[in-house]
């Protein structure tokens, strides 16, 4: 088996397309689904099985790589130099092609476990759009020029930042946050000049009656969710869960169509969609809602379906298959949801090391989780109950997600990038 080592030497997607050959976005398909369309990839491997390639990353990392066509891309912090970087590497055997980045001088708080760089890039033919904090956004060709630069200030929270861009027609849509002063913007994809932005208020929660104790979050407030593009079929909602609140956008105005109240000021997870329904959850036991999208206004009242004080979430998002949302909690315990009820149908621990940050993929009736230890697991999407298909193991440390393009399977551990492929 080859693992090459180095030491560290579309056409805009419409958001109805999606892709077999490609992971273009953080959860793979521009919806944010975790959706994979070609299921002719592993379901275990190991450090001598089906592995393809593995390259070494100069430091930790946790954002999720994306692959386009011949390509992998990776954002990767070099703390020594100061930089945050685009890395793109050879799919076939894994050889780095190029590297650009920015230099930033100024000290940027964040949590010491969320690391600098940890939002995914979005790439689609014109080349790729990835967020450096607050270093701004930048937009490269495939062939690594720098295409534009937005400098649209500093983010300062104590635990950092993660949110992705999304790409929509002629637009970026980027998330500038979590801050006193967030913006989530629509950018031009040819220049990243602002077209919309919508400002976030500042976040208040003393007084509130949905059952939310300030000191269950420790007091901290902020959202590092990634917007999702849902089609209702009659219009396209960008919709994205803010502190105590979901909320649904026009993506090519910024318009608000349309909130729903009861969310708790501290959110990781990106909303979830299926048939209808799109359910936002808060971050270590927060609150849990469920609403029904295509709405106008304040819909608190007329759209939301359910709404779960003290519910399971933690830090990845979930995945559906027939109404029934599967998610997992901080702490390895996986379930299973009604999407339009809320109610559990089942849960149960997930083998090994289970503690996850990473979000699931599905691909047919298997969902694919990925521990913080290295461990996937990969078990059924069935409503009956936990089922175990396959358990692997590479044995070094993520916080990232699985990647799936056509029959292979990127994994960003902290120490490399691997490629797994069936049969090698």
């Amino acid at each position: 088996m080859k693992l090459p080592v180095l030491p560290f030497a579309v056409v805009a997607f419409s958001v109805s397309t999606l892709y077999a050959d490609s992971w273009p976005a953080w959860r793979g398909d521009g919806l944010g689904s975790g959706r994979v369309t070609n299921e002719s990839f592993p379901i275990e491997w190991g450090k001598e099985k089906n592995v393809r390639w593995r390259i070494d990353l100069p430091e930790s990392g946790n954002s999720t790589p994306v692959v386009h066509g011949s390509k992998v891309y990776v954002t990767q912090p070099v703390t020594a130099e100061k930089t945050r970087n685009l890395m793109c590497f050879d799919r076939k055997d894994g050889s780095l092609l190029w590297k650009n980045g920015l230099v930033y001088e100024p000290e940027e708080r964040t949590h010491r476990t969320n690391l600098y760089c940890s939002a995914s890039p979005a790439v689609d033919e014109a080349g790729v759009v990835v967020s450096f904090g607050s270093a701004g956004v930048v937009a490269y060709d495939h062939e690594g020029k720098q295409l534009w630069h937005r400098d649209l200030g500093a983010i300062d929270h104590v635990w950092g930042n993660s949110s992705s861009p999304v790409l929509s027609g002629d637009l970026v849509i980027h998330y500038h946050g979590p801050a006193k002063d967030a913006v989530l913007y629509g950018l031009d994809r040819k220049t990243g000049a602002t077209v919309w932005e919508w400002k976030e208020p500042e976040w208040k929660p003393v007084g509130r009656t949905d059952g939310f104790q300030e000191k269950s979050d420790s007091g901290v407030i902020g959202s590092f969710s990634t917007p999702i593009l849902v089609e209702t079929g009659e219009r396209t909602e960008l919709i994205m869960s803010f502190p105590l609140e979901m909320k649904a956008f026009d993506p090519a105005t910024g318009k608000v169509l349309w909130t729903c109240q009861g969310l708790n000021p501290l959110i990781y997870t990106s909303p979830v969609y299926d048939d209808g329904v799109v359910v936002a959850m808060g971050g270590y036991y927060g609150n849990s809602i469920g609403v029904k999208v295509g709405g106008a206004g304040d819909v608190t009242e007329t759209h939301r379906l359910w709404h779960e004080v003290r519910h399971n979430g933690g830090i990845g998002s979930g995945v559906t298959r027939d109404g029934k949302l599967y998610y997992q909690d901080s702490g390895g315990v996986v379930y299973c949801d009604e999407m339009k009820t809320g109610k559990t149908l089942w849960k149960a621990r997930l083998p090994g090391a289970g503690k996850s940050w990473g979000s699931f993929v599905i691909a047919g009736d298997r969902i694919y989780s990925l521990s913080q230890a290295g461990d996937t697991v990969v078990f059924a999407a069935d409503p009956t109950g936990f089922k175990l298909i396959a358990q692997s193991d590479l044995g070094e440390e993520t916080n990232s997600s699985l990647a799936v393009a056509g029959g292979d399977v990127f994994i960003r551990t902290h120490s490399a990038l691997w490629c797994i492929g069936q049969g090698e």
